[in-house]
């Protein structure tokens, strides 16, 4: 039997979840809700197709959504591209799409993570202009282009954003009919186009003539559209789809609800609400605005559940909410909750759970598991059993610090894993260091001194400066998530050091001191609520980091035992043409991928550069210096009988204003 494992603000607490009408009426139960169609759409289950089940780990190289594959893996099986031979992988082709911003004109600045999809023997990307680029595999020749003709603003988000597109194709495709084969891309004003992958034609019977509103479902709070910035989850003929809000804006916002529809039509067949309905009014979010994984064979699929709006104070619900910032199982065919774990309680903190749970099988003091581990802003990794959400290692319930807030509700304890080790101390305060501070004439040292801290779950105050925010909800782990090696049973992931400051600001106060906001720092106002905010990063006036290095790194963990058998510094952190050295490490956005040939490929740091490193050592292999951040995660996919590797360099101002239009793909001299 499934099981739900549900954590009240302070127990962990695993008891069976039955059918939904007989789910327990305990009003200390956690809620869940696998709400019903609207009246006006269809309720009858999504289709479950009958194909053969999508394989855990992929059988041939597969790279057809965006994490490589459904589980997450970013895995791929090819062997061409070694430890000892990718010194000689060299660019053999690239292409500018013309779709970037930096703001300086009519256009908001553009933010492209979009990672490349393999399928259909051709290359499709989404770009932040909300197009669509078919391209050659290897040469990069363009073979159509789609425009969806999405007006160009800034509607929920600080720039124009994309993650690209998602790929599905029937089991037995009809000779000659169009759309046997789909591209699907979102928008930022919530509509989602179908198009025949051969041709780029609109797919006329999905949604209303390919494009289908999934705003129409947008009825509580609809102060902004369900923006589409990651693209859906194809499983079988269904979609599942999530949606991006407008962080740091409202206490009220449209309340987390993911949608599974018809891949052919568009038509709904279930969807999940994360926050109890009779709360929904005065709250919101906690939606799931990333990618999100599915295990076929077991029928789940796992939701990377979002805190509750506003994000830094949590007054309006002090109720629970036991599915927000979570991770959440539900089944593929009905929508219905199967477990849940609760990684942050009564989140005030904005750490969202930010990217998809990665799926493993892994051989624990003898013993087969199948689990996931899900990554955290917080540096937590949190392994549990896919099947039933029980941790395979303890995960403690620590008491943590109260706040002085007296309209917050505080948590007692929130969750800490045992095993694997944090990704970083959050005991305490950082060091500060010492040039940065010698710059600032004893700035940085005032700052962290004056700063409140007294452990990572130390609440906002109104005090000044400030909480110190380490990790803060841009570090940790971040939304390009872990990459596994199968054959070694080896988890790999990025992780940055960053400090920040948040500072909340009483109603009265917050319009005389806001002065605005750029790309996920400044002033925002949480309409609503008691008290607006301001976050900014520790940084001294020339731009250097207060806080000691290194700033990025990159790990790797044995599954059977959960210890860590590497990690180094990754990149080097870029400014003002200033590299600093690469012992200290970059902040890193966007994530890895692992091959069976023993190599990890990534971008993701300051200095536009991509990598490759051993898998067995963390020993750097190769570099390349690509035309901004590769802030998207690489695809790894072998055309005709070669291998590639494919960045999308496309920058994010939230690291560095360094923009690009980029696809630059690699692969070994054909004489190898």
């Amino acid at each position: 039997m499934r099981r739900l494992a549900a954590f009240a603000m302070c127990t962990c607490v695993a008891f069976p979840l039955h059918a939904q009408d007989d789910a327990p009426t305990d009003p200390d139960a956690p809620a869940q809700d696998a709400s019903p169609a609207p009246a006006d759409q269809p309720q009858e289950p999504a289709p479950r197709s009958a194909r053969a089940p999508v394989p855990l780990v992929p059988e041939g190289a597969t790279w057809d959504s965006f994490h490589g594959q459904l589980s997450a893996q970013k895995y791929s099986p090819l062997t061409e591209i070694t430890a000892e031979n990718v010194g000689r992988l060299e660019k053999v082709w690239e292409v500018h799409t013309g779709d970037v911003s930096d703001g300086s004109g009519d256009l908001p600045t553009s933010v492209w993570s979009a990672t490349p999809v393999y399928a259909n023997e051709t290359l499709y990307l989404g770009t932040p202009f909300y197009r669509i680029f078919a391209l050659d595999p290897a040469t990069g020749e363009e073979r159509w282009t789609y425009d969806s003709g999405t007006p160009l603003e800034a509607m929920t988000q600080p720039a124009l954003k994309n993650r690209g597109v998602a790929y599905w194709e029937a089991e037995e495709p009809a000779e000659g009919e169009p759309c046997q084969k789909i591209v699907y891309l979102g928008t930022m004003n919530a509509q989602l186009h179908a198009v025949d992958a051969d041709t780029g034609a609109l797919c006329e019977e999905f949604g209303d003539g390919g494009v289908l509103d999934v705003n129409q479902w947008n009825d509580t709070n609809d102060r902004w559209p369900l923006s589409l910035l990651q693209p859906p989850t194809v499983t079988g003929d269904q979609l599942i789809i999530g949606w991006a809000g407008k962080d740091w804006a409202s206490a009220e916002a449209p309340p987390g609800t993911v949608f599974s529809v018809d891949a052919r039509t568009g038509e709904l067949g279930w969807t999940v609400n994360f926050i109890p309905e009779e709360m929904r009014p005065q709250t919101g979010t906690a939606n799931v605005w990333t990618a999100m994984s599915v295990d076929e064979e077991l029928g789940l699929a796992y939701l990377p559940v979002s805190s509750p709006s506003p994000n830094y104070w949590g007054g309006n619900r002090k109720e629970e909410i036991p599915l927000a910032t979570s991770v959440t199982a539900v089944d593929l065919q009905t929508g219905e909750v199967e477990w849940s774990y609760q990684i942050v309680h009564h989140d005030i903190w904005d750490y969202d759970t930010n990217s998809a749970p990665t799926l493993m099988d892994i051989t624990v003091d003898g013993e087969e598991i199948p689990a996931l581990m899900q990554a955290s802003k917080m540096g937590f990794l949190f392994v549990l059993n896919r099947e039933t959400g029980e941790p395979v290692w303890p995960i403690e319930e620590r008491e943590v610090p109260a706040g002085d807030i007296a309209s917050e509700y505080y948590a007692p304890t929130q969750p800490f894993p045992t095993r694997p080790a944090p990704l970083l101390d959050q005991s305490e305060k950082p060091g500060v260091w010492w040039a940065a501070d010698l710059v600032s004439l004893g700035g940085c040292s005032r700052l962290v001194e004056d700063g409140t801290y007294r452990g990572m779950y130390t609440p906002p105050t109104t005090d000044a400066p400030g909480t110190l925010a380490f990790p803060d909800s841009a570090g940790g782990v971040q939304w390009g998530g872990v990459a596994f090696d199968p054959e070694s049973q080896t988890a790999i992931m990025n992780t940055s050091r960053i400090l920040q400051v948040i500072q909340l600001v009483p109603r009265g106060e917050y319009e005389e001191v806001a002065t605005g906001s750029g790309n996920k720092t400044g002033f925002s106002p949480q309409e609503g609520a008691p008290y607006g905010m301001q976050l900014f990063t520790a940084l001294n006036w020339l731009g250097m980091p207060c806080w000691e290095p290194p700033y990025g790194e990159l790990v790797a963990i044995d599954m059977t035992t959960g210890e860590q058998k590497w990690r180094r510094p990754i990149g080097a952190s870029q400014k003002f043409g200033f590299y600093m050295p690469e012992s200290m490490g970059s902040p890193t956005i966007g994530g890895p991928a692992v091959t069976a040939g023993g190599v990890i490929f990534i971008g993701s740091t300051m200095d536009a550069k991509v990598r490759a490193y051993d898998l067995e050592t963390g020993e750097e292999l190769w570099e390349d210096t690509v035309m901004a951040p590769a802030v998207a995660n690489p695809a790894v996919y072998e055309h005709e009988g070669r291998q590639y590797v494919a960045f999308v360099a496309g920058g994010n101002t939230i690291i560095k204003d360094q923009l690009g239009d980029q696809v630059a793909v690699y692969a070994l001299p054909e004489d190898d």
